[in-house]
């Protein structure tokens, strides 16, 4: 009998384990899910779906009780649902994506009507795009709540289309990303930050020697740079205490200052702080919390002091903004901070902004975000000008940015190339972490070509001086038409321009214009220029009236006067006849002195226009040279003759090449 009472015991110990087992494995993947330990509940998860799946009867359910059992169930936890939704959710988080697809997949949409977005994401994130597409467009097909998830999948319909648009771009050989080489480490290592041309803060994971605990946790390192290569790399002596997460740093120019966020997760939820700490010799002293970076029940993080050092940005998602984290700047000085301002509606979105940096030679302003049309993920946009006048973001498009999240970034470009010396982190090639890569851009002159014609028979004019000038009319080119007609010059960046084209015998002629809207067009076309032949009789200036019987001008003329203003100006060299007519009416000498004082008049607005009178020669013909007869031949008065009689005309004298 006790033998068959052992045989049993034995046999019902070996049913139960399995239960146990998978009740614990459960148990334990919720608690570290709920305190957004997602590397554990991921393999607690697996561990449960995988010892489910032995041994035990069909059907097992892990909290189940036999009847007749004095034990009561354990405490209630996850629905199978629920396991494989978290376990997806948890392989997202650390942003395994190939893991994740398949618990998407299984997922009940029903139930977890945002595992359709996610999966919908995660394809993207495995460059699906096609699948990707059509699982967005099922996903707000069934999704009946109109939310940020609705409108982000609108977004993220227009990022597949914005990524086959970037994918098939020109001059992708201009671009070299690479992995930043021995800086990069086991673990992660993100967040470059420059103290000085030589000297690179960064933040990394990897496994410190001197941590009996083997943590792994973040923390500050610096580099020493070289011609472009890193040296030597130690951890920064800024106190950490035990347990304490730290990086992302920021330096004011002094070097005197150094801004760091500090973070922890406790049940799930992840609380960041802006700490400071200041230098004494080589001393960084314990860090302390900026209390006007920081609101309790907030996070505060990611901060990056301007380069002159007025102003520190940083990344919240405080009550006040646009939604999600957003990009906030506060004034600084050496010994204050001042209340922070969010950046606004033009940066922000109701998703999350963050990584702010500011690359003084080119003026531009860098950050991250996944709330725009965009590759990934985390993307990087630029904005330029003044730190509190900035222009709409852009993209910085593909190879900067990739279907992943790329965010921190830091430029040694020059003004007119932010892109030739950057380094930026990614998870992009990595199988869990943000790592450091290396980007430049090979930059290339942009080539502008243009033509100049005849006007009246569109004929190529060779020999042609052309005179190119900026905005602020400098001459930044001076080029001669070939046989062609064409001229052709280079230039750093396409900007507003004036292309001045002169040739003996002609009047001179300009055209505007700016180049593609397209940065990454490296060559474009101006429009024609034509020149009209300076003709040998008088030209008829049209609509230029004087009040009645007088030499005044009347305002209608001015239009018409300031074209002969602008034609002066052009030609700088010509010397004209302002010449004035009058009809038959009224005696030779008073039409001859009416038309002597009208082309003065003529000839002394021109100089109210800055027309030097050297170049101005007033001449009244009165009557004596009409081009259309006063009177029909029956005798009767003619007034479209006398109208036409009555005109202002100017003629060119000498164009200064004679």
């Amino acid at each position: 009998m006790k033998k068959l009472t052992t045989s049993l015991l034995a046999i019902f110990c070996t049913l139960i384990a399995p239960a146990q087992f998978a009740n614990d494995y459960l148990l334990a993947a919720d608690k570290y899910f709920a305190d957004g330990d997602y590397y554990s509940a991921a393999q607690y998860y697996e561990k449960f779906l995988a010892d489910k799946g032995k041994g035990g009867k069909s059907g097992f359910n892990p909290y189940e009780v036999s009847a007749g059992s004095n034990k009561k169930a354990p405490k209630a936890a996850s629905s199978r649902e629920q396991v494989i939704y978290n376990l997806a959710e948890s392989y997202r988080q650390l942003h395994y994506h190939e893991k994740a697809l398949p618990y998407y997949e299984q997922a009940d949409k029903k139930q977890f009507p945002l595992a359709a977005f996610h999966y919908a994401t995660t394809l993207k994130a495995l460059g699906r795009y096609e699948e990707a597409a059509t699982a967005f467009q099922n996903f707000t097909a069934t999704y009946a709540t109109k939310d940020l998830y609705t409108a982000a999948a609108e977004r993220e319909l227009k990022s597949l289309d914005y990524i086959k648009e970037q994918l098939a771009r020109k001059n992708l050989n201009r671009y070299t990303v690479e992995k930043a080489g021995a800086i990069n480490g086991e673990g992660g290592t993100y967040a470059p930050a420059w103290l000085n041309n030589e000297t690179l803060l960064f933040t990394s994971t990897r496994p410190d020697a001197t941590d009996k605990n083997k943590s792994n946790s973040n923390r500050i390192y610096q580099a020493s740079y070289s011609n472009g290569t890193p040296g030597a790399i130690m951890k920064t002596a800024v106190p950490q205490g035990k347990d304490i997460q730290q990086g992302v740093v920021a330096v004011t120019p002094t070097g005197n200052t150094l801004f760091l966020t500090r973070w922890e997760i406790a049940k799930g939820k992840k609380t960041s702080t802006i700490y400071s700490s200041t230098k004494t010799g080589d001393t960084w002293s314990d860090p302390v919390a900026v209390a006007n970076l920081n609101v309790a029940g907030s996070n505060s993080q990611q901060p990056f002091v301007t380069p002159d050092g007025k102003n520190i940005i940083f990344s919240s998602d405080r009550a006040g903004g646009q939604g999600g984290f957003d990009l906030w700047m506060a004034d600084l000085t050496e010994a204050t901070v001042g209340t922070p301002t969010n950046m606004g509606s033009s940066i922000n979105t109701s998703w999350d902004e963050q990584a702010p940096s500011y690359h003084a030679a080119s003026k531009s302003f860098v950050f991250s975000s996944n709330g725009r049309v965009g590759m990934g993920g985390f993307d990087f946009y630029y904005s330029n000008g003044a730190v509190n006048n900035l222009s709409e973001p852009k993209n910085f498009g593909y190879p900067v940015n990739s279907i992943k999240d790329d965010i921190y970034f830091a430029s040694k470009g020059s003004a007119t190339n932010i892109l030739e010396a950057v380094l930026f982190s990614s998870d992009r090639d990595a199988a869990c972490c943000l790592e450091l890569f290396s980007l430049n851009k090979v930059k290339l002159p942009k080539q502008i070509t243009g033509r100049v014609l005849n006007c009246e028979g569109r004929q190529p004019l060779a020999g042609v001086a052309v005179s190119i000038t900026d905005a602020s009319n400098k001459v930044i080119a001076q080029k001669t038409t070939d046989a062609s007609g064409n001229y052709a010059f280079t230039l750093a960046e396409f900007e507003a321009l004036k292309a001045s084209a002169s040739q003996k015998g002609y009047f001179a002629g300009n055209v505007n214009f700016i180049g593609p809207a397209d940065a990454e067009e490296e060559s474009f076309t101006a429009p024609d220029i034509c020149l009209n032949i300076i003709p040998e009789e008088a030209i008829r200036l049209d609509n230029v009236y004087y009040d009645f019987n007088k030499a005044t001008l009347q305002p209608e003329s001015y239009p018409s006067l300031d074209t002969l203003v602008n034609i002066l100006n052009e030609n700088p060299s010509i010397l004209i006849e302002l010449a004035a007519h009058t009809d038959s009416k009224g005696t030779d000498e008073y039409n001859q002195n009416l038309s002597q004082a009208r082309a003065k008049s003529v000839v002394d607005y021109l100089i109210s226009k800055g027309i030097d009178k050297a170049r101005l020669l007033p001449k009244g013909y009165g009557e004596t040279m009409p081009v259309a007869d006063n009177e029909n031949t029956d005798g009767s008065d003619n007034p479209e003759g006398r109208q036409r009689n009555r005109r202002t005309e100017f003629k060119v004298l000498k164009t200064g090449s004679e």
